[in-house]
């Protein structure tokens, strides 16, 4: 039932984020960021359809994906790669029918990046990404060591930058809003607000979970003896610090380790992790070398 609930969020979140880029984004120009935003760019360049261009985009990342960042980390990202196009096209025709009549601009570009965040949260709820520049993202994040927030930023504001040079400044000013709507709101549907959690887990597995985190995510931990209260038992807690967006996915992947893990969560307003500035030195004085 789990399982079943998952796909049927990544697949009416597929449908929010293609019936907004349809009847929002893609009929005005706002081109807020992420592959949809370069297929609106070279659609006005070449002509070819903006399904053809994500579809295209999304085949070639998936396959840099697997010799980058590993199957375990793809395979949640190719159903969302191959739908979104398709769902991008079939919405067309639904889209088509619906005249927004002489809404005012701002309102498009507010309604296009709410609806759209929306959608992604349930993607990234259910445990899948798009593909897209998600996987850029996860690629910066892994050999740059660049927080995620950090590469979103750069990338997504460069592509929607770019597309002034394409559709004026007016639409790319639109298109920053529904970028930032769009942020804002994926974030607060996959958990709160924050842009990082701090999970703390106790489990008798805790070694697997913590090679899990190590070598599958890449992620730091911090272990804790702690004692428990009721029976006066002595445990392990790992402590670990995640990005929003990833939450679901490690949820699910600790509790198929450990069923009876517990867990609990909060949001985390400031990070200032001495461990990756140090790893990144380490790299940086390699590629000196």
């Amino acid at each position: 039932m789990k399982n079943l609930q998952k796909y049927i969020n990544l697949l009416i979140g597929l449908f929010l984020v293609a019936f907004a880029f349809n009847i929002f984004l893609a009929p005005y120009n706002l081109a807020a960021g992420g592959i949809s935003g370069i297929s609106l760019i070279l659609n006005k360049l070449t002509g070819i359809k903006e399904y053809i261009i994500i579809m295209s985009f999304n085949i070639i990342l998936l396959i840099i994906s697997f010799y980058t960042l590993g199957k375990n980390v793809t395979k949640n990202t190719i159903l969302g790669s191959i739908l979104l196009p398709i769902f991008i096209n079939l919405t067309k025709y639904i889209t088509e029918l619906i005249d927004l009549g002489d809404i005012e601009l701002i309102i498009i570009s507010i309604l296009g990046g709410i609806l759209t965040g929306i959608g992604y949260g349930l993607i990234f709820k259910s445990g899948f990404t798009s593909g897209g520049t998600d996987i850029i993202n996860q690629i910066m994040e892994k050999y740059m060591h660049m927080p995620i927030s950090k590469s979103i930023v750069i990338i997504d504001g460069l592509i929607t930058l770019s597309s002034s040079f394409v559709f004026g400044i007016p639409s790319m000013i639109y298109a920053f809003i529904s970028l930032l709507l769009l942020s804002i709101f994926s974030n607060k549907k996959i958990i709160g607000i924050g842009e990082y959690k701090t999970v703390f887990i106790i489990s008798n597995k805790y070694k697997e979970i913590k090679k899990y985190l190590h070598n599958e995510l890449k992620i730091d931990s911090t272990d804790f003896d702690v004692n428990g209260g009721y029976n006066n038992s002595n445990q392990k807690m790992l402590m670990s610090v995640i990005s929003t967006k990833n939450y679901y996915r490690i949820k699910e992947a600790i509790l198929l380790i450990d069923p009876k893990a517990f867990m609990t969560v909060t949001d985390s307003y400031f990070i200032n992790n001495a461990n990756i500035k140090i790893r990144k030195q380490k790299v940086e004085k390699t590629q000196k070398i």
